[in-house]
């Protein structure tokens, strides 16, 4: 409990420390939000408006750290600010919009991703020199060294374009209202089909070699060889004494793939025109909308540090020594 509640004010401070570089890069800038506003409207505002506008971005003329005390205060109550690109959206509105769509499509890719290439990794090392550790790592890899929006591209062109059996792109058809309905949920899987698979296919091969290379090393141990040695089942084995182990490894870079999935496939996102926040992010830049650029980024420190949290706490339960030694 003492292990975990010293990650956990670890990870607090974490926060802390990039929740103020996101007050103070902004600020450090040339230009503000409202002059990019301001200018947006060609002349339909008046130059008085520009003060109010300072103020409703949270750019006023106060010493910075009694902005800096106003902006922790506004973060603590959820309130990130307005949008310019979205103006007058509140952040928290707009990042809401591509909350879910990001984590059902990043999300199952990743989960997927990391599910399919461990298990098949855990098979290339037990079946040595068979066909999957032949043939599959060095296919994956050929594969995933293109770059990754030329496969994104060519997935749409020709199973959507060509063939039509995969829609051109968006999270759902224009012909349908999201309800919580059969038919809804089949567009919505119909339309995710090609982004996921494509990120799934591009990731896939370096999650095999490393469960692989893991699983070789362990193969070799005293306590793997003694459970050979005491007639125990291929199966338990193989999962029990050699992949538990053998994880461990790769339960890190899940984490930390894990908390970049509220980032958004960015790549993904823009060559299907799915509707996540690596959409928003690139939306926010071109509009020079700060407020959203540091709603987005905080949202993706917040989650790789929470994902770390949890990375920390799995490993509790995964590895025995680590309970022991903690202890």
């Amino acid at each position: 409990m003492r292990y975990i509640l010293r990650r956990f004010g670890f990870y607090v401070l974490a926060a802390w420390v990039a929740l103020t570089m996101n007050f103070f890069l902004p600020r450090l800038m040339p230009g503000d939000p409202a002059t990019a506003l301001f200018a947006r409207f060609k002349g339909r505002l008046s130059p008085e408006a520009m003060q109010g506008l300072r103020e409703a971005f949270g750019f006023t003329h106060e010493p910075l750290l009694k902005q800096y005390i106003t902006y922790l205060g506004h973060v603590l109550k959820g309130d990130l600010g307005i949008s310019v690109a979205y103006f007058p959206s509140p952040v928290m509105k707009v990042i809401g919009t591509g909350f879910v769509w990001t984590l059902f499509l990043a999300g199952s890719a990743v989960v997927l991703s990391f599910a399919i290439g461990t298990l098949l990794g855990v098979a290339a090392a037990w079946w040595r020199r068979g066909w999957v550790d032949t043939w599959l790592p060095s296919a994956l890899v050929f594969v995933g060294a293109f770059p990754y929006f030329w496969l994104a591209m060519v997935a749409l062109y020709v199973f959507g374009f060509t063939l039509g059996w995969f829609p051109l792109g968006h999270a759902y058809s224009d012909d349908i209202t999201p309800s919580w309905s059969f038919g809804f949920a089949i567009d919505v899987l119909r339309h995710a089909v090609l982004p996921v698979g494509t990120v799934i296919l591009v990731t896939l091969g370096g999650w095999l070699l490393s469960m692989r290379n893991s699983m070789i090393a362990v193969l070799g141990s005293d306590y793997v060889n003694l459970a050979r040695a005491k007639g125990l089942p291929p199966a338990r084995v193989a999962l029990r004494y050699a992949a538990r182990n053998a994880l461990l490894p790769s339960v890190t870079g899940f984490g930390m793939a894990l908390g970049f999935v509220l980032g958004g496939s960015l790549l993904t996102e823009i060559v299907f025109s799915y509707p996540g926040q690596g959409y928003l992010l690139v939306q926010a830049v071109r509009n020079q909308d700060y407020a959203l650029m540091q709603g987005i980024f905080l949202v993706i420190t917040l989650a790789v540090l929470g994902a770390n949290l949890c990375v920390d706490i799995f490993y509790l339960w995964l590895d025995p020594r680590t309970r022991e030694s903690r202890s």
